[in-house]
């Protein structure tokens, strides 16, 4: 009878995942590379809840600012050549007719100083329609003093809380309005001159707006800087701000050849570049933390193939193979990561979702006023969690942490069960 053949047991059997569990548990004579191991896992959920975390705010900030600005001004800016826009009505239509645009509302805009007995301060006036100014969500759904209703015959304006602020104002109170163009005079142009009553106040949470545009009937808007029956702008609403490129070819048949249009990302190149070119150098610099924690796992795993020397060399005499000693460290190594990285993601997406909750108790805490409005212009801490980004996140943290047991896996590997227990 010939002896029957034993079965060698396949990669990753049950005894490599139990030597690989049981290497990272503490002992008393060598426990200094299950503490290594704790650092390595403290350190790759610190750096993956902050990377986490960076990429919510950013995406936040993005969010907010995006929203406050194009729930102000239109995705599109229509305005004639070189003659005035008295044909408005006529091309809101024809803009309105067009798949995929939300509405076309005409503005009358311009600078003026605005002064109360209390201060004095810069502002942009934007004359609308009352029905237009109901549209815009971010103003009227935003109302904190006085009403919208009757807009267009009130006679009065409506402003924001921290101009409110500036000119110690309220609802009722009269405020005096100075544009630098005004009546010819046999003298030269005077300023026009006009006061006017409160009969709004709104805060959009975004400081730039809530402390620099005054909203004024169509009509009114149009008698202060003379403008007779035009408007300066049309101002187009579309569904998705992300087609306006797709879109421009349309909006210009529908408007004219005469007139010139502008969307958002010409009016917010600057500032939209920027926001995406601070949001990938944080990703690089966070995500140069992560790296840094999993190259810890390098010089855990090569002091534990250290102290493991006489283990290695009972089980290559004992028949196990290069490779099954390989996945004993890799799997130890790769567990390390595992755990640091569901550990962060749970961190960093509960810390996101509840950012602005952890900011008012540490205000609270410290009696400090964190984040500024005034410095930051949101008046609170935003925060977006996205899961593909999470996804992206979680897939190079393991890639990092699988990559760093590769070198001290095949380290011990390598060794000679002769020369192994030279390690002891």
């Amino acid at each position: 009878m010939t002896e029957k053949a034993v079965k060698e047991p396949g990669a990753f059997a049950p005894f490599e995942w139990l030597l690989a569990f049981r290497y990272l548990r503490a002992r008393r004579k060598k426990g200094s590379v299950s503490v290594i191991a704790f650092f390595c896992v403290l350190g790759i959920a610190l750096g993956v809840a902050t990377l986490i975390i960076v990429l919510s705010v950013m995406n936040g900030f993005r969010k907010e600012l995006f929203d406050k600005i194009l729930g102000l001004n239109g995705h599109v800016i229509v305005r004639p050549l070189a003659r005035p826009f008295t044909d408005y009505d006529e091309v809101a239509k024809r803009l309105n007719a067009v798949k995929g645009v939300d509405h076309a509302l005409a503005v009358v805009e311009g600078q003026v100083m605005i002064s109360s007995q209390n201060g004095s301060s810069g502002v942009i006036v934007r004359g609308l329609k009352g029905r237009d100014l109901e549209a815009l969500k971010s103003i009227s759904g935003n109302i904190r003093f006085g009403t919208l209703d009757g807009f267009d015959d009130s006679g009065g304006i409506a402003i924001g809380t921290r101009l409110a602020n500036t000119l110690n104002v309220f609802v009722g109170s009269e405020v005096t309005l100075l544009a630098p163009k005004g009546a010819s005079t046999p003298f030269g142009t005077a300023p026009r001159v006009k006061r006017y009553r409160i009969a709004a106040v709104f805060e959009m949470g975004m400081s730039e707006y809530d402390g620099s545009i005054a909203f004024m009937p169509m009509k009114e808007a149009q008698g202060f800087f003379n403008l007779g029956e035009a408007v300066h702008v049309l101002e187009v609403v579309i569904d998705n701000p992300d087609n306006v490129e797709a879109m421009r070819g349309v909006l210009q048949d529908a408007g004219g050849p005469d007139m010139l249009l502008t969307d958002w990302r010409q009016r917010n190149a600057t500032f939209y570049n920027t926001l995406k070119v601070e949001r990938n150098v944080m990703f690089i610099i966070v995500m140069l933390i992560v790296l840094v924690a999993t190259l810890n796992i390098i010089s855990g795993l090569t002091m534990l193939v250290k102290n493991k020397g006489r283990d290695i060399a009972v089980l290559r005499t004992m028949g196990a193979t290069r490779g099954a000693v390989m996945r004993v460290f890799f799997i130890s190594g790769t567990s390390i990561g595992l755990i640091g990285t569901l550990v962060g993601v749970i961190l960093g997406v509960l810390i996101s979702l509840h950012l602005e909750d952890i900011r008012q108790l540490v205000s609270w805490l410290t009696n400090t006023h964190l984040f500024d409005p005034s410095v930051y212009f949101l008046s609170s801490l935003p925060s977006q969690l996205d899961p593909s980004e999470v996804i992206v996140v979680v897939v190079i943290a393991l890639l990092l942490s699988m990559g760093a047991t590769i070198y001290p896996a095949l380290q011990a590997a390598r060794l000679d069960p002769v020369e192994a227990l030279r390690y002891e």
